[in-house]
């Protein structure tokens, strides 16, 4: 009986730890659950902030109207934080990726959000996006122009009315104000960077989503 029990309580440690083990992962984010199967998060989301969120006023709209033709939904912003670092010190000049505030700006997508103001940059932010196989950003704008840069991975892009696939490595150049989102189509996490001639992260979230239905 007692080898029994031994060979039992074996069994079920194996099994638990197979489990464990097992490629296929479901786990939550804050609101977001979701499984990828041989997907890990490449940075911590520790620091995982919720974004700012403001209704647009006339001025965001009328700006708007200028060059599309949908509807803002909100502005969205990084919370404040400290105050810009003096750079006396080589480590003034170094900003850790997973000491950076991490967004979830739609499913399956976090970004690690280096904005300008608080790391001695006059003139940049930049966001290093981790983008799930089938995570998607909602369509947005920028006030200012952007560049994304991808060495390793399939994305499906929306720049305006165009719809395209694209395989790195890339760089795509994104004008101001063009409404634009990407979705990762790929089999492996996107590791997406993107880069703005601005110190401050910022954007206009619109009433349309263009990827629902198409691959």
């Amino acid at each position: 009986m007692k080898k029994l029990n031994l060979l039992t309580l074996i069994l079920f440690a194996i099994t638990i730890f197979s489990c464990s083990q097992s490629n296929e992962k479901t786990h939550s984010h804050g609101d977001d659950t979701h499984s990828h199967s041989q997907t890990q998060e490449t940075f911590s989301i520790e620091k995982l902030v919720d974004e700012v969120k403001t209704v647009p006023d006339s001025i965001i709209e009328y700006l708007h109207t200028q060059h599309h033709s949908h509807k803002v939904l909100e502005r969205r912003t990084v919370p404040p934080g400290y105050e810009s670092k003096e750079l006396k010190n080589w480590s003034e000049y170094v900003a850790k990726v997973e000491d950076l505030p991490a967004i979830n700006p739609g499913p399956g997508e976090y970004v690690h959000v280096m904005e300008g103001y608080k790391h001695g940059y006059q003139n940049l932010v930049i966001g290093i996006t981790e983008t799930f196989p089938g995570g998607a950003p909602p369509m947005h704008t920028h006030k200012g122009e952007e560049s994304h840069v991808l060495l390793e991975g399939t994305i499906l892009y929306a720049l305006g009315d165009t719809l395209f696939t694209i395989e790195a490595p890339y760089i795509v150049n994104i004008p101001p104000m063009v409404p634009h989102a990407f979705k990762n189509i790929g089999e492996k996490t996107a590791n997406l960077v993107v880069i703005f001639p601005t110190n401050v992260w910022e954007y206009d979230v619109l009433d349309y989503f263009p990827f629902e239905e198409k691959e």
